[in-house]
């Protein structure tokens, strides 16, 4: 996605549509004749790349990790409009025709209210562009607070976000993306963490298990665990 230039504070204070889009394969996909399966891909592709600069679409592969979902496109454009316009499109291809939605999720960029001190500019809570892509594993879920949280004071609330900052801050290998859905979705949250090393974000849910935050937490859950790969190489891994 195109990055404006010297277009002020109005313009770097615009907020952000973020969708996660999971796609599911039917089965009778594989079986057609290579060429058939070769050109819907190609029109995928194609499909896919005629939104650049103005949306930026991040592919990744469930393949082998989920059983209802074969792929995601995690797609950020400041276009809402935009992503039905792709989706159709998206539709109508060949391969389009094979395709199903199990899961997307909605969401928008906002400034937290709990982070309080600007660290730097790139820092989870303070940004209003999200900059992904630059790690293999990517970890998505809806996520949901109790209605007792909001009914907290913001002082309780920030103590026990404080806790929850600083538990995250110990795990520099994994970036967090906050993007929210109030009234926009079925979820009030979108979280979708970055990182090159599984086995450090695990630790760090543990982690945050057992903070006091927790128990304000409705739901959480599908999560899904995505492989970030090049958008020919995700289409390649769906078997045709």
């Amino acid at each position: 996605m195109a990055d404006p230039k010297g277009t002020g504070t109005k313009e770097d204070n615009r907020r952000q549509y973020v969708n996660f889009a999971f796609y599911n394969v039917d089965p009778a996909w594989r079986r057609l004749p290579e060429e058939e399966r070769k050109r819907g891909k190609c029109q995928f592709i194609d499909v896919i790349k005629s939104y650049e600069p103005e949306m930026l679409v991040i592919p990744y592969s469930l393949v082998g990790i989920r059983g209802d979902c074969d792929f995601m496109l995690w797609r950020i454009s400041y276009d809402l409009l935009k992503f039905q316009e792709m989706s159709a499109r998206i539709f109508a291809t060949d391969l389009g025709k094979y395709l199903s939605v199990p899961y997307s999720y909605l969401a928008m960029t906002r400034r937290s209210t709990y982070v309080r001190e600007h660290q730097h500019a790139d820092q989870e809570g303070v940004r209003l562009r999200l900059t992904p892509g630059k790690f293999r594993y990517l970890f998505v879920y809806p996520f949901v607070k109790t209605r007792a949280w909001y009914r907290l004071t913001q002082h309780a609330r920030q103590g026990m976000m404080n806790e929850h900052i600083e538990i995250g801050h110990r795990y520099p290998t994994v970036r967090l993306n906050t993007t929210y859905s109030f009234g926009l979705d079925d979820q009030e949250f979108v979280v979708a963490f970055e990182s090159d090393k599984p086995e450090h974000f695990l630790d760090l849910v543990m982690e945050l298990r057992q903070s006091e935050a927790s128990n304000y937490t409705l739901r959480d859950t599908p999560i899904f665990t995505c492989v970030h790969r090049e958008l020919p190489e995700m289409l390649d891994l769906l078997g045709g």
